[in-house]
């Protein structure tokens, strides 16, 4: 049963009207926005049951407890996205606190807002005292406020699914639904029902948009560009990964951290920082290791490098899936082979091994990441071919690089990190090791671009990489 409740909305999405349809029950009590950081409650107030704003800001569980201890029935209060966010934290993990969500077009709310913004005029209890005023609709302002109001839904929905609880939807125009109302009573375990609803507030801008905004016909041409159901966005099914510490090398003749990205040119990139000192490179750190190392070395540089996401597929495959000798992975292989009939030969590639029997086996390959990275096979989603940026969310986590360098700028790039920590002497980079038996341009055609883009969709966009140029 609940305790209390909690109105998670945003501004010009109809709260006022909520709350005073609530206020309407015997039994509840909705007590505004008793976490704005301007006011307390309602615009003026500076005090509410006996807490003072200043005391709500130094312990906001005070007022927290004072609603709850000071009210009959069951209270709650309305909080939006830029309110005290020690309190959004406190409601979201209290099961016993109900989350009523409450929505509307964001369009329509990025209009209302405007108006108010320019009128003044934030409530109206008379039409009389009714303001109007046109806006001029601004695409870029509204793209923000829109990401804003998407960031926060989304999180709040992670929150309560991570730890199962189920909220309750309104939608702008279910507020002036007697029955909706009542099914929220309901909800929140109170058995009063309302006859009628409330006639105090009345709807402040009823035109229709093309009367609200002066550049109607400029808002209509920006909107269709935008995706505002997120339509065009690549679902994220591949697991989120962690930070690879161990697997992080540092340079000896000057601080230099490598990040690696499995797949990526390591033995390269590894071979130009062992030049750079006598020593042997230092591996094997774990988060305590490095914390020590980045403060022993002030002046550290870290980097990652992203490969073409066709050429990284295609170096894994050829160093982790097609050869059988050492390095590989003989587990995946063989179920690749016995269940995801990948034309693999038996013992690795002989002489009989050719060009076209290495494009139809890379092309399976191809077809089985995708499947893989989308959580339709059994084998794990591995490292050497996650999607880069996932690998880079992950290192995130734990600390990030200074610089993400593209394979194919490495030359220039790598010297230039190695300048900016005092080093004057800097050695050319070794040659690239390139894969066998075949290389990439061999085999390449629109076939195998357009595989790998299905696979990588999202490693393609981030980092803008176009069609594969050997």
């Amino acid at each position: 049963m609940f305790e209390s409740f909690v109105v998670l909305a945003e501004m010009r999405t109809g709260s006022n009207y909520l709350e005073s349809n609530l206020n309407a029950f015997d039994g509840i009590t909705c007590y505004g926005e008793a976490f704005n950081p301007f006011f307390i409650g309602h615009k003026g107030k500076e005090r509410l049951l006996g807490v003072t704003r200043k005391e709500r800001n130094d312990a906001p569980e005070r007022l927290l407890g004072a609603m709850k201890g000071q009210t009959e029935g069951i209270s709650g209060f309305r909080l939006f996205f830029d309110h005290d966010a020690r309190v959004r934290e406190a409601v979201l993990s209290d099961p016993t606190c109900a989350k009523i969500i409450l929505t509307r077009n964001p369009l329509d709310s990025y209009v209302s807002l405007q108006i108010a913004r320019q009128t003044g005029q934030w409530m109206l209890t008379d039409a009389r005292h009714k303001k109007a005023a046109k806006i001029t609709f601004d695409p870029v302002d509204f793209a923000t406020y829109l990401h804003q109001v998407q960031t926060t839904h989304r999180e709040t929905m992670a929150r309560l699914q991570a730890t199962g609880q189920a909220a309750f939807f309104v939608r702008y125009d279910d507020i002036g639904n007697l029955d909706v109302l009542n099914g929220l009573a309901t909800y929140l375990g109170v058995s009063t029902r309302l006859e009628s609803l409330s006639g105090k507030l009345k709807k402040q801008n009823p035109a229709a948009l093309e009367d609200k905004v002066a550049n109607f016909a400029e808002m209509r041409a920006a909107i269709a560009e935008m995706d505002l159901m997120g339509l065009s966005e690549v679902p994220q099914l591949e697991p989120k990964r962690h930070a690879m510490v161990p697997s992080y090398v540092a340079a000896t003749g000057a601080p230099l951290l490598y990040m690696p990205v499995p797949g990526g040119p390591v033995e390269q990139v590894e071979s130009f920082l062992s030049m750079l000192g006598e020593e042997p490179l230092r591996r094997g750190f774990n988060q305590k290791a490095l914390r020590q190392w980045k403060r022993q070395n002030p002046s550290h540089r870290s980097f990652a490098v992203v490969t073409h996401p066709l050429l990284r597929a295609h170096r894994v495959f050829c160093t982790k899936i097609l050869p059988t000798g050492p390095g590989n992975f003989p587990e995946i292989r063989n179920t690749l082979r016995r269940v995801y009939d990948l034309p693999l030969p038996d013992d690795g590639p002989g002489t009989g091994y050719s060009v076209r029997d290495h494009r139809k086996a890379f092309l399976a390959f191809l077809k089985f990441l995708g499947d893989n990275l989308a959580g339709r096979t059994s084998i794990r989603v591995d490292a050497a071919w996650a999607s880069q940026h996932v690998v880079l969310e992950g290192m995130s986590g734990f600390t990030f690089p200074d610089m993400v360098i593209r394979e194919e700028d490495m030359a220039d790039a790598l010297p230039f990190l190695a300048r900016q920590t005092g080093l004057d002497d800097i050695p050319a980079m070794s040659d690239p090791v390139y894969e066998q038996p075949f290389q990439l341009i061999q085999i390449y055609d629109g076939a195998i671009e357009k595989a790998a883009r299905d696979v990588y969709q999202r490693d393609f966009m981030t980092f803008g990489y176009r069609a594969f140029v050997a």
